[in-house]
């Protein structure tokens, strides 16, 4: 159990690149962090790094894809923390294919992590705060491929487009419960996914290792390719009581690729 006044966040996909820097922020910020992974040794090793600087943390693993363990993964932390106030549903995967390439298992694992992922997460955290009847915020890992089609990543880009849309229709439906609901969108961001989408282009484009990264790094307006803090700095915006007044919103976080 935490001390009196201390917020709790889940956070999925937590044991490397972009939800190991958003778990360590939300631990420095100051609340209580259950990190979660699939992988059970980085989520642990991410959850020993923050207790060792001082900050409280847990760790769980959790294929999110599953309804039954993203409830299990809330009820765990409430156990362990004594409530949850912040759901970071981060959680995800890509893959590089045409759409004439992907396969009926391809476009269901996508849409079973990156989609059902966020939905479950979303279920389970608000019936745990509706419960608390304190209010809480959910907030999801979207992308700019969720605002714009991307070539090569269209199963990746509509499974983004679809958290979107569970965005603005969950912060119309728990509203009423003071939960509010937005989501972060990345863009090229310096992590091991990003590595894996490099080679995936350099099959179709003819580039070696880095050159893809590097070609579409020249959309980038601030002339430098993301670091995952950069996405954990707006983040913990969206999870502090500063962001109170802001629900529905799926927000560029892109170094200014994608502007609208």
């Amino acid at each position: 159990m935490t001390a009196a006044g201390t917020r709790v966040a889940v956070v999925t996909g937590a044991g490397r690149g972009i939800g190991a820097a958003i778990a360590r922020r939300l631990a420095g910020d100051g609340l209580a962090v259950m990190v979660s992974d699939i992988d059970p040794s980085t989520a642990q090793e991410v959850a020993q790094e923050i207790t060792d600087a001082g900050g409280q943390a847990a760790s769980t693993a959790t294929d999110v894809a599953d309804r039954d363990a993203c409830s299990a993964l809330v009820a765990a932390t409430r156990e362990r923390f004594g409530s949850i106030d912040v759901m970071v549903a981060n959680a995800g995967i890509a893959q590089v294919k045409t759409l004439r390439e992907v396969t009926p298992e391809d476009l269901q694992r996508m849409l079973g992590v990156n989609v059902g992922g966020v939905l479950w997460c979303l279920q389970a955290a608000s019936e745990a705060m509706i419960e608390q009847g304190r209010g809480g915020k959910i907030i999801n890992a979207a992308s700019i491929a969720g605002h714009q089609g991307f070539d090569h990543l269209g199963h990746y880009s509509a499974s983004k487009f679809a958290v979107r849309a569970l965005t603005q229709a969950a912060a119309k439906e728990l509203a009423g419960h003071q939960i509010t609901v937005n989501a972060y969108c990345p863009g090229i961001v310096g992590t091991t996914m990003w590595d894996e989408i490099d080679q995936g282009l350099g099959g179709y484009l003819g580039t070696g290792k880095g050159e893809a990264l590097a070609q579409y790094s020249q959309l980038i307006a601030l002339g430098r390719v993301q670091t995952p803090e950069d996405v954990a700095s707006f983040v913990s915006y969206l999870a502090s009581r500063d962001a109170d007044y802001m629900t529905g919103q799926a927000v560029m976080i892109d170094g200014g690729i994608v502007m609208v």
